[in-house]
């Protein structure tokens, strides 16, 4: 079948959360006078990723993600856990700005998506976010004008991995799901779920550590021309 449009995850695939995640941590913990240890970032990416799924689920809202990330940190700083608008003010005032004046795109997210539309292909961005902080992402790493649409969870009403994420992406682009390709760096959320959907997909790795035993699987986005041709 012939390939007409490649979608792209956005965190951890053009935009490196990972880093920024991190390095915002790191800067918020020490402007609260504490420090950072390594017990304290896995214990932060850990509530990042358990209470974020609970959102992603439709289990709370986006604010009582971030919320319930707090009452598990700020115990481990030994620091106050305050009610719901405290706790909204130290993440927004906190946390959230320095993660921000972190953020930064992979090196080889522009040129892959250049290569994607060189080669004839319309291009896309299905993520699980906000409407405002994922386009926001986008434009900060230099690629509004460069990528088709941003479609979020948040504007869809569906989240990734659930089929109804993948397939309304591909009724945005008009397209049916045999003919588009998606490329995210979770195998399971978005290799595996986008399939499940019927799409094609690759899985990026980038530290080339993924336990799966997946055939379609590129380690930067450099490589993925090569999986361009028709399946």
């Amino acid at each position: 079948m012939t390939l007409r449009a490649v979608v792209f995850d956005l965190d951890g695939t053009l935009f490196d959360h990972p880093t920024a995640a991190l390095a915002g941590l790191r800067t918020w913990v020490a402007s609260l006078g504490r420090t950072c240890t390594a017990e304290l970032e896995a214990a932060w990416l850990e509530a990042e990723e358990r209470h974020f799924r609970a959102w992603r689920d439709g289990e709370v809202t986006f604010a009582e993600q971030r919320r319930r990330r707090l009452r598990d940190l700020l115990p481990l700083l030994d620091l106050p856990v305050g009610d719901d608008a405290a706790l909204d003010a130290l993440f927004t005032d906190g946390f959230l700005r320095a993660y921000e004046r972190a953020w930064a795109g992979y090196d080889d997210a522009a040129p892959a998506v250049r290569a994607v539309r060189a080669a004839g292909l319309r291009t896309a961005v299905l993520t699980n976010g906000t409407e405002q902080q994922q386009s926001a992402k986008v434009a900060a790493i230099g690629l509004t004008g460069l990528l088709g649409p941003v479609l979020t969870a948040e504007g869809l009403g569906v989240a990734k991995p659930h089929p109804g994420a993948f397939r309304a992406v591909c009724e945005h682009l008009g397209l049916p799901p045999g003919e588009v390709l998606y490329v995210g760096d979770d195998h399971e959320v978005d290799v595996l779920a986008a399939r499940a959907a019927g799409l094609r997909a690759v899985h990026l790795d980038r530290t080339g550590t993924a336990a799966s035993r997946e055939a379609a699987r590129i380690t930067t986005l450099l490589d993925l021309t090569a999986h361009l041709g028709p399946a």
